[in-house]
């Protein structure tokens, strides 16, 4: 689930986007929470995938919010 490709991402649209970074970002915490705590998680690697995808979709939002200004000004 957390892992997700760029072309991916674009053809979801923002709703579901948003609906998806909510999970991640929780998902993400939870995993913080319980190494915080000092359990050690299944998947060692998976913090830094849900990173990394969170990274990708808000550089989505920020693409999509490009180029409605591109269009919006020309």
């Amino acid at each position: 689930m957390a892992i997700m490709k760029v072309k991916q991402i674009r053809e979801i649209s923002e709703d579901d986007l948003r609906k998806r970074l909510t999970e991640l970002k929780t998902g993400l915490a939870k995993d913080r929470a319980q190494s915080a705590v000092g359990g050690s998680p299944s998947n060692t690697g998976k913090v830094k995938e849900v990173r990394r995808t969170i990274a990708r979709i808000l550089t989505e939002f920020n693409r999509r919010k490009r180029e409605v200004k591109k269009t919006v000004s020309l």
